[in-house]
């Protein structure tokens, strides 16, 4: 099966309802995202900035830390009934009119 983002949220929604139960409220799910998003931070700060890694960290999976934090977007997404693909399609017009030009001349950047 191909994982478009609607092909995910319905993957999540399927699991969520045969195996988790039922999904977690909103504000809960929010607060597990930003739990999931602390994880990810403290994964990258240490395997790419300057902290050192602490025994509880080694085991840890780059790739396991970011789809710990989609799966909880897609939750949300689910639950608010938010369709990702349509929303994504919408966001990059809006980003591509608005930077157009913005960071081609951006000295910053060269």
């Amino acid at each position: 099966m191909e994982k478009s983002l609607s092909n995910l949220q319905n993957e999540v929604d399927h699991w969520i309802k045969t195996v988790g139960v039922r999904y977690f409220n909103e504000l809960t799910n929010t607060a597990i995202l930003m739990e999931e998003v602390g994880e990810l931070a403290r994964l990258m700060a240490r395997t790419y900035g300057e902290q050192s890694f602490k025994s509880s960290d080694q085991d840890r999976d780059l790739g396991e830390e970011m789809v710990d934090v989609l799966w909880v977007l897609l939750c949300l997404a689910n639950q608010t009934g938010v369709n990702l693909e349509d929303a994504w399609t919408k966001k990059m017009e809006k980003r591509t009119q608005r930077d157009l030009h913005r960071h081609q001349n951006n000295e910053k950047l060269k």
